[in-house]
């Protein structure tokens, strides 16, 4: 009788095992769905005003002839254009947005070289977006700015948010939705960070950047991990809930099986 009820212990303690794992993995595909959507609509909002710079150029540039060297970089928009349309209709996991803000950034270098040939200037420096908003465009300048909850540093800027800055008025900062507040995008939580990682993680000398976002994101980190702890916590005693109650009737049929 020993060995039945040992049997009976170690069958019910896999069914609540597996059961708990079902349980976790549901609720990691319901959290990575739930991060997806926002990330991917910031993604198309940013291909979309790609997309409205491009016809402003294609305007400003009408019936003004390009030598070779604009005609491959306005080519080299228009296909990074339809690339980052391609890819962010691909997006399935937040992580690929990452490649889609690369794209874009590489698409808003080649306009600002057509525009450098066409003024007669120099070829522009191929430095980060604006850190505030990266549809901004290349930044100008890097201004010292102090996240909230960080220390001061100097981040990259487009020219009239580093005049904005420097007078001491807020930056043009682009917002994201989180929960009901409108918060800076480096505050979205982890699934920003690949949308950052495409525009900024070329540039060696931004290391600091991710470290700034790694502690602005340390907050929702910690809110995951505490969601996380207590689901789990409460799978584990659901899962001890059905061990018991499946220990008492297979101990109850057990014994209604002998006539005592």
């Amino acid at each position: 009788m020993g060995g039945v009820i040992l049997l009976v212990l170690v069958l019910l303690a896999v069914v609540a095992f597996v059961v708990v794992r079902r349980r976790n993995r549901q609720a990691a595909a319901e959290r990575a769905a739930a991060e997806l959507e926002p990330v991917k609509k910031l993604a198309f909002e940013d291909v979309t005003a790609l997309g409205v710079e491009l016809q402003d150029l294609d305007l400003e540039l009408a019936g003004r002839p390009l030598d070779t060297g604009a005609n491959a970089d306005y080519q080299r928009a228009l296909d990074s254009y339809e690339a980052a349309k391609t890819s962010a209709n691909a997006i399935s996991r937040p992580e690929q947005v990452q490649d889609v803000t690369k794209i874009l950034d590489d698409g808003r270098y080649a306009m600002a070289c057509v525009k450098a040939r066409v003024a007669g200037e120099p070829l522009p420096q191929r430095r980060p977006p604006c850190f505030f908003d990266p549809r901004h465009g290349l930044s100008v300048d890097d201004v010292p700015f102090v996240p909230v909850g960080g220390a001061e540093r100097q981040v990259p800027a487009c020219a009239l948010d580093a005049e904005r800055v420097r007078a001491g008025a807020e930056p043009d900062i682009r917002q994201v939705m989180v929960g009901t507040r409108r918060v800076p995008y480096w505050q979205g939580g982890r699934a920003y960070q690949p949308y950052a990682a495409g525009y900024f993680g070329g540039f060696g000398p931004l290391d600091w950047l991710f470290m700034g976002f790694a502690f602005n994101m340390m907050g929702d980190g910690l809110g995951d991990l505490a969601a996380g702890v207590g689901e789990g916590v409460g799978d584990v005693f659901d899962g001890i809930g059905d061990l018991a109650s499946g220990i008492g009737d297979g101990i109850g049929d057990m014994f209604d099986g002998f006539d005592l």
